[in-house]
């Protein structure tokens, strides 16, 4: 039976990219973090039990992981875990999060992403569960009326996808429940551009096909595993004509949700937050300093822009800092060695066990 001591947090998407590397630090804060996750874009081991990503948790942390394979959209399954585990916190990763593909599949990404959350109010209001983080984007900003970007800017208005879409529609659901009743402790984390892995190079980002977003297109085109990387668009009205993004490290976004956390109580209703350096670097930007990092070359061509893209958003992250003590501590420098250290050490993701040394 799980122990009445311990402080169980409920962590959705817990296999994911961002997901894993929040159960390592939940741990290492002396939470016991108990990870739902559907496997949809996990790579599992030989045993075909486990994600690759849960079981390098425990090399990480010495600790082995509570996983569930279970899809938030079977919410007997999810009712379950409320049954068995008094649950502190829910965090909310789980979803899909492709922009590209929400284009071509929205009535998937609005069944997912919103049944999903549904589905987990419920169970949380059920059970008394009034603490919940959710992993939200920047995308909810759509098109920047200005820069940076703070939680003031406008949200929902012209948006270009339905990814995005959907972020906005979970976030209009939490406040409205925050309005119709009161208790709830629900904090809104606005990502803007997660690069990086944990120092360890164990855990990393493990896209499948060719990758959506920008840094693990570059390394797996440093690591041979694709022959050129395509930049979108050389026509954006930034000082070198391609897009310019803030980048942030996922151990920095991670310890982020665990400042949320830490804070919950003191913050009543509904609150967003920017997870932000508030500095912006261009592709081309990017792809230098990633080449300095590794000792590749990354060769690249131009292509046209994707539908959904924007030209330059980055954060103003001042309210992180003043209400959850938080800030992003990683430069463009460790974000770009630490993701050259996991794309080397597992050079075709988790497929394969790496190299130790």
């Amino acid at each position: 039976m799980p122990s009445s001591n311990e402080k169980y947090v409920l962590v959705t998407g817990g296999a994911g990219y961002i997901g894993s590397h929040t159960v390592v630090e939940l741990i290492q804060e002396g939470y016991t973090p108990v990870v739902a996750d559907n496997c949809c874009n996990a790579t599992k081991g030989k045993d075909q039990r486990l994600p690759e990503s849960i079981k390098r948790i425990k090399q990480i942390t010495g600790k082995d992981v509570l996983f569930y394979e279970y899809d938030l959209l079977d919410k007997e399954k999810l009712e379950s875990l409320f049954q068995k585990y008094k649950f502190f916190a829910a965090i909310h990763f789980a979803g899909l999060k492709s922009v590209t593909e929400s284009i071509q599949k929205p009535m998937e990404y609005y069944d997912v992403n919103l049944g999903a959350t549904i589905n987990l109010i419920e169970c949380m209001k059920e059970y008394g569960v009034t603490r919940v983080v959710f992993s939200s984007s920047a995308t909810v900003y759509g098109p920047p009326q200005k820069l940076p970007v703070d939680e003031n800017h406008q949200v929902g208005k012209g948006l270009t996808n339905p990814y995005g879409k959907t972020k906005f529609f979970i976030e209009e659901i939490f406040r409205d429940l925050a309005k119709a009743e009161t208790g709830w402790h629900i904090a809104l984390l606005r990502y803007f551009n997660p690069v990086g892995s944990h120092i360890t190079g164990l855990i990393g980002e493990d896209p499948q096909g060719i990758p959506n977003n920008l840094m693990p297109y570059v390394s797996q085109v440093a690591i041979g595993r694709l022959p050129y990387l395509n930049v979108y668009g050389n026509d954006y009205e930034t000082h070198d004509g391609t897009g310019v993004r803030d980048f942030i490290h996922v151990v920095d976004l991670a310890k982020g949700h665990i400042a949320a956390l830490n804070k919950m109580d003191q913050t009543d209703g509904c609150q967003a937050f920017n997870l932000g350096t508030g500095t912006g670097y261009s592709v081309l930007e990017a792809v230098a300093a990633f080449e300095k990092a590794s000792g590749k070359k990354v060769p690249y061509k131009f292509a046209p822009r994707r539908p959904g893209d924007l030209g330059n958003v980055h954060a103003n992250p001042n309210l992180a800092l003043k209400f959850l003590e938080w800030r992003a501590d990683k430069t463009l420098e460790d974000m770009c060695v630490d993701l050259w250290r996991w794309q080397s050490m597992n050079p075709k993701g988790y497929e394969i066990t790496p190299d130790p040394q």
